[in-house]
């Protein structure tokens, strides 16, 4: 199923509530349908949208090869975006929406939505608590039915697989807490569903290595059973483990020493997002989540798909643009 390729949110920046105002998708039959059950205009074309309702800002949660172009339509336009991970998908690529927000002068916000969590900002403030870090495990997996369907099974229109996709929230959360790697090391593999066509990883294994010493794996699949999220970093006077609603901090030994648990774990992220979109337009916060602070993970995305290409190491900050 496709993702609509815009949604709008015109309001006054500093309003309290957003005002829903339109929605785009290249179907015309689910464009009815949503126009209808929201009881807003609808469009086909992003440009059209932005033309006939002039919003404020735009949600754009489309299929990752046409971000660009909704990047670059609503920049012209003067349009601020809050847009789906990724990013982009590639270096290249995102070096080229960011100069051009930048010049445009419009605020452009990635949905990472574990940045706006507080179990995973309170870990950002342990982290400190186990000295210098020299191992981290990561690991993201749940099971898909059909790893072929839409375009998320082909690599082309989704810039890569499970891990650009689902993966995207753990590198974010490796760079955010220990920044981006000297060298990475990764396999993927698109085996999990033997006789189904499609190109795109299923999994991947990503060994990392830093200057400082530390080293470890992020290991993502989107067809391995039970759905599970971790990430463990460990340093000499113990280990923080960063789970869905769960942090805690073990002593060296494994013991528990502090842990938060927030219930639900997720109460509703994408509202949490917006309000602080509208706050970043405003100018009453900072944007967290801007162009120039996702130009390291399409760097790491680029080095794990060379070092797969080539089975060779190979060093992220030779990809950043």
């Amino acid at each position: 199923m496709a993702r609509p390729p815009a949604t709008t949110c015109p309001a006054s920046p500093s309003a309290t509530s957003p005002e829903f105002a339109g929605v785009c998708d290249v179907d015309a039959g689910r464009v009815a349908a949503a126009a209808d059950a929201h009881q807003v205009p609808g469009f086909t074309t992003v440009e059209h949208l932005l033309e006939a309702v002039r919003p404020d800002f735009v949600i754009a949660a489309v299929p990752h090869h046409v971000g660009q172009q909704v990047v670059t339509a609503c920049a012209e336009a003067g349009v601020h975006v809050l847009k789906e991970k990724p990013f982009a998908t590639d270096p290249h690529e995102a070096a080229e929406p960011a100069a051009l927000c930048d010049r445009a002068g419009i605020e452009l916000m990635v949905t990472v939505q574990r940045r706006f969590h507080p179990v995973y900002t309170a870990a950002l403030q342990l982290l400190e608590r186990i000295g210098a870090p020299y191992l981290v495990e990561g690991r993201y997996t749940f099971h898909c039915p059909d790893p072929a369907a839409g375009w998320r099974g082909r690599a082309k229109l989704a810039g890569g697989g499970c891990l650009a996709d689902m993966g995207y929230h753990l590198i974010d959360l490796l760079i955010w807490y220990l920044g981006l790697p000297d060298r990475v090391l990764a396999d993927t593999s698109a085996a999990a569903a033997p006789g189904v066509e499609y190109d795109a990883e299923d999994t991947a294994l990503v060994h990392l290595a830093y200057g400082s010493g530390l080293y470890g794996s992020l290991l993502v699949s989107r067809c391995a059973g039970p759905k599970s999220e971790r990430l463990a970093i460990t340093g000499p006077h113990g280990t923080l483990t960063i789970e869905r609603g769960a942090v805690r901090l073990l002593g060296p030994a494994g013991q528990t020493v502090e842990s938060m648990l927030r219930e639900p774990a997720w109460p509703y992220p994408p509202a949490v997002q917006i309000d602080r979109f509208c706050r970043v337009l405003d100018g009453t916060a900072p944007n967290p989540s801007g162009p120039a602070a996702h130009l390291p993970h399409t760097a790491f995305l680029a080095a794990a798909y060379a070092s797969a290409t080539t089975n060779r190491p190979a060093d992220p900050k030779e990809f950043l643009a």
